[in-house]
């Protein structure tokens, strides 16, 4: 560690201290101690601590952070409004207040008016005819609680996993209910051509923000894609790529997308299908890969893991998968969701045994894995990261709060972990951001610090897939970091020297923190 990132280490140790006493107390605001029976606390649960969070000074430094490794819904609302031809409807009638927080809505461009005759078009009357479309603008301004900005409203509540049901009292399956209901509504929006594109350049931009430089993304690729002003959804994932790959290559050439080096997907199948919708969605990935192979960075299976298939059950599609992208020529590695579960030694649990086994280059979630020494041992052997979500962890209701959190066991068997977010503007983060997560381990962790931070935002970068690379390549690159020839090592220079400047600024503006604590040191 270089003497200035030391000296940064310490003034974020002072001011983390001091915000200890003053901002996460309810001494000093008595107004707020009279509302709330909520003990206030760094690292308490997200939703509670997030407006309070973006307000210190912490905040203001990580988000200055260099982190390197996700929708704006007021975007999204704004782009659904003002779009020509976008229609709405809802499976039922919206009557009761259920119907209004749980009936899936859908959103679809047609050029022409859609012939309904005798079908009653508004949604929120009781004789409305169940997936009868109205234009959303009509529907808008006739909406019967606010007008225009009372949809703008429930429209981002429909979007969003509210605070409330990640309330203590709520289980694990009613949160991923709803969560599952978010997607689905954002779904509809999203996947038609200017929509996207336009959600991608935000996106992108706030990203890079916050101090990222290179995204994976990971899409559950379930959804039918319209092109703009087309009513029929495209056959294929061509269209959609060749849409990701242009908005990327635009960001990167703009004034506001400077340094920043790229973005690729990691292809992803929901692991509560049968083997041949698995299999044929396979045969789409690898026909993508073939087309867009700068863009697919690898293969993931997700979902709730208690109630969808084991990788276990999956193992005979899986090695068909492998041996597809044999005779196809890729190489389309598996970056595993394993382990986002808070059982002990089920079937659930094992899918971290198998991942491993399979070859996972990374593993998403991982939270017993601090249970199984064992296999702490083989993933450091095998050099296998851990991607850790601790707020989504949080707000599912997998830990009560980072306090609880298995990070720091992992940290402190070395276990190599990168901080990542997860449907970050879903779960209530508000914008695509790293530093709600970083910030929120950094409150509630007293042993990770600055340097805990720095160490987990190049494990990012190691494990990265910035370009193709074989196992050996992949292993080779890593253990060679700084010392390497390739991309990934470029990328590491890169950010030491950024780093070294953020450590620098910290220095600059925050230096007289340490005055007083210099005793404690």
């Amino acid at each position: 560690m270089s003497p200035a990132a030391a000296v940064a280490c310490k003034i974020i140790s002072a001011i983390r201290r001091r915000e200890l006493r003053e901002v996460w107390t309810k001494d000093t605001e008595q107004d707020l101690a009279c509302q709330s029976d909520e003990p206030l606390y760094p690292g308490m649960m997200f939703h509670l601590a997030r407006e309070r969070m973006e307000k210190t000074d912490l905040w203001k430094i990580i988000e200055k952070m260099p982190k390197d490794a996700m929708i704006d819904l007021d975007l999204l609302c704004d782009l659904v409004l003002s779009l020509p031809n976008l229609y709405m409807s809802t499976s039922t009638p919206l009557v009761t207040a259920k119907d209004w927080e749980t009936s899936p809505i859908h959103f679809q461009y047609f050029s022409n008016p859609p012939g309904q005759p005798g079908k009653r078009s508004i949604f929120w009357e009781a004789g409305y005819t169940p997936m009868s479309f109205a234009p959303v603008q009509q529907l808008a301004s006739l909406y019967p609680t606010g007008g225009i900005d009372g949809f703008r409203a429930w429209l981002k509540s429909r979007c969003t996993l509210s605070p409330e049901p990640s309330s203590h009292h709520r289980g694990v399956d009613d949160i991923w209910i709803q969560f599952q209901r978010t997607f689905q509504v954002v779904d509809s929006i999203l996947y038609y051509e200017p929509v996207f594109r336009a959600c991608m350049q935000q996106m992108i931009k706030e990203l890079h923000e916050d101090g990222i430089r290179y995204v994976e993304f990971r899409l559950v690729f379930d959804f039918p894609y319209r092109r703009d002003r087309r009513d029929q959804p495209e056959s294929d994932y061509e269209a959609f790529f060749q849409a990701f790959g242009e908005e990327i290559e635009k960001f990167k050439l703009s004034p506001e997308g400077k340094g920043f080096h790229g973005a690729r997907m990691i292809w992803t199948t929901v692991r509560t299908l049968s083997n041949r919708l698995i299999a044929e969605n396979m045969k789409d990935c690898i026909s993508i890969k073939q087309k867009f192979p700068g863009l697919v960075a690898g293969y993931d299976i997700v979902g709730q893991e208690e109630k969808g298939r084991t990788l276990a059950d999956l193992v005979p599609v899986l090695f068909w998968f492998k041996k597809k992208c044999v005779e196809a020529g890729v190489d389309i590695p598996f970056f595993f969701h394993a382990g986002e579960w808070v059982g002990d030694g089920d079937e659930t649990d094992h899918n971290l045994f198998d991942a491993i086994l399979l070859g996972a280059r990374r593993i998403g979630h991982a939270l017993t894995l601090h249970k199984h020494p064992l296999l702490i041992d083989l993933v450091k052997e095998k050099k296998i990261l851990i991607e850790c979500c601790p707020i989504s962890n949080e707000v599912l209701r997998l830990t009560s709060s980072i306090m609880t959190h298995p990070l720091p066991a992992l940290l402190a068997r070395a276990v190599p972990v990168a901080l990542c977010n997860d449907d970050p503007t879903l779960l209530g983060y508000g914008k695509s951001r790293l530093t709600h997560d970083f910030c929120q381990v950094l409150n509630g962790l007293e042993n990770v610090g600055l340097a805990g931070l720095a160490m987990m935002a190049e494990n990012s970068i190691s494990w990265s897939c910035f370009e193709d690379q074989n196992s050996s390549e992949w292993l080779r690159d890593i253990r060679a970091g700084l010392a390497g020839t390739g991309v990934k090592a470029a990328s590491l220079r890169d950010w030491r020297i950024e780093f070294e400047r953020f450590c620098q600024w910290v220095t600059l503006e925050f230096g007289s923190e340490v005055d007083e604590d210099d005793e404690d040191e």
